[in-house]
């Protein structure tokens, strides 16, 4: 007769290979305070399978136990903070020195009675949780939101750039979410096509924790985690505020730098937000309709008594000249405008081409002023301790960009270089102008698209 499951088993999973490990397995699956996620011998398998389910304590098979498997634990950590547990049929004291210095949470000598087994499990996920509560009160992190009261601001443009620097340049653990449940369009100017939404990560069974939101992330050539909106617009109604907050704080505990991309109003989902704001950047431009919208939205704030000194106006497309002089413009605001970036025709051309233009052209002008908005919210410190904080277990594996299948990473790679090219054409000398048709001339009563990319 089976076990009656308990309220909240423990999530693991088992990888690599050894003797005895198919009775292990079968053991912990029918025990009650043992939820099995499944199994793998190879490890890279296994680790992304174990991105995708969340499991809380890995156990680690190891076929020769003269040395620590450092490669294979590495791989495992990439993809998971969760304790491992190593399972041997030799015990060496070189084993233990290594696993010491690696911070395995034990090392199991098999064969081993079950339920020895489930005490080292539950030790290990206890232990494994205390530490992951005590990084949370030394944890750095900085949740930055990008908001615009008028589409067509470039707001969008700036928040994936944004993010694509932090996770490239800063090598910051960097997540990107769009909470524009209805028209988001992150996902679409990164380039990717993702299997999973924030509405599938909302609607999940069971507690929401760091390993289960790896999960539910699309991962960017650049290193950069997105996570987009749903894909229909009628399933927004279904992402409750509750749920949200409760996503927005786990990501604040598990990224370094959480990047907000939002809709044009101040919907429950907007306030969710600010409630969790380090840093607001409201995103202008320089007409006037989008400097009325956003010293409305400005005053709204005040309102909302969103505190003034978290509130940053950034002007985008600042350098175009449509007769209005940043002076002009403060007295508008009555703010006065912290950022700016100029017009760059390379914008559209990597926002056609799925790639980030801070990542295609870094060295443009509107890669450094995006990079110098970034440097304004995360200083060297938060950097150097992100850095320290990857390199805790030893030697690490290449960047994520250097991971991407060879197929993908040569079509990134001919992004970077047909943005490149454009960036060459433009500034080569113009070819003789050309009388221009005059069906295709815009006129004045054009209107700008919705979240119209920034040129």
């Amino acid at each position: 007769m089976s076990e009656t499951r308990t309220v909240n088993p423990v999530r693991i999973f088992i990888s690599g290979a050894c003797a005895g490990l198919a009775q292990v397995r079968d053991s912990l699956a029918a025990h009650a305070d043992i939820e099995f996620l499944g199994m793998a011998a190879d490890t890279t398998k296994a680790a992304q399978k174990i991105r995708a389910n969340g499991s809380q304590v890995i156990l680690h098979a190891v076929a020769v136990s003269e040395e620590l498997p450092v490669d294979e634990i590495e791989i495992l950590r990439e993809e998971s903070a969760a304790p491992i547990v190593l399972l041997v049929n030799e015990m060496t004291p070189e084993l233990l020195q290594g696993a010491l210095r690696m911070g395995i949470a034990d090392v199991v000598l098999l064969p081993q009675l079950t339920e020895n087994l489930v005490f080292t499990i539950k030790k290990a996920h206890s232990l494994g949780a205390m530490q992951n509560q005590a990084a949370r009160k030394t944890h750095e992190s900085t949740t930055i939101t990008v908001f615009s009261p008028k589409g067509g601001s470039g707001k969008t443009t700036i928040a994936t750039n944004m993010a694509a620097a932090y996770a490239q340049r800063h090598r910051l653990k960097t997540l990107l979410v769009d909470i524009d449940l209805q028209f988001g369009d992150v996902a679409i100017m990164l380039g990717v096509e993702p299997q999973q939404t924030v509405l599938d990560l909302v609607m999940s069974q069971g507690e929401l924790d760091a390993d289960k939101l790896r999960g539910y992330v699309t991962r960017h050539p650049s290193g950069l985690d997105v996570l987009p909106s749903p894909l229909r617009p009628e399933d927004a109604e279904l992402v409750s505020d509750e749920r949200l907050g409760n996503l927005l704080d786990v990501a604040r505990r598990s990224y370094d730098v959480v990047i907000i991309d939002t809709p044009t109003i101040f919907n429950s989902s907007v306030l969710t937000a600010l409630d969790r704001t380090d840093a607001l950047l409201v995103v202008a431009s320089m007409e006037i309709p989008a400097l009325k919208s956003t010293r409305v939205c400005l005053q709204t704030l005040d309102m909302l008594n969103f505190p003034r000194e978290r509130a940053h106006v950034l002007m985008n497309r600042a350098h175009t000249k449509v007769g209005l002089r940043q002076g002009e413009v403060e007295r508008v605001l009555e703010r006065p405008v912290a950022f700016e970036v100029p017009s760059n025709r390379a914008v559209p051309v990597a926002i056609n081409r799925g790639v980030p233009v801070s990542v295609a052209e870094p060295n443009a002008d509107v890669s450094k002023a995006i990079h110098r908005v970034c440097s304004s919210f995360v200083g060297d410190g938060q950097a150097e301790a992100a850095s320290k904080r990857r390199g805790l277990f030893g030697r690490r594996k290449k960047s994520r960009a250097s991971e991407v299948p060879d197929g993908q990473m040569n079509l990134y790679e001919s992004d970077v270089a047909l943005a490149e090219a454009a960036a060459a054409a433009a500034a080569a000398p113009p070819p003789p102008a050309a009388v221009p048709d005059p069906a295709e001339v815009a006129t004045p009563h054009d209107e700008p698209r919705r979240d119209e990319p920034a040129a």
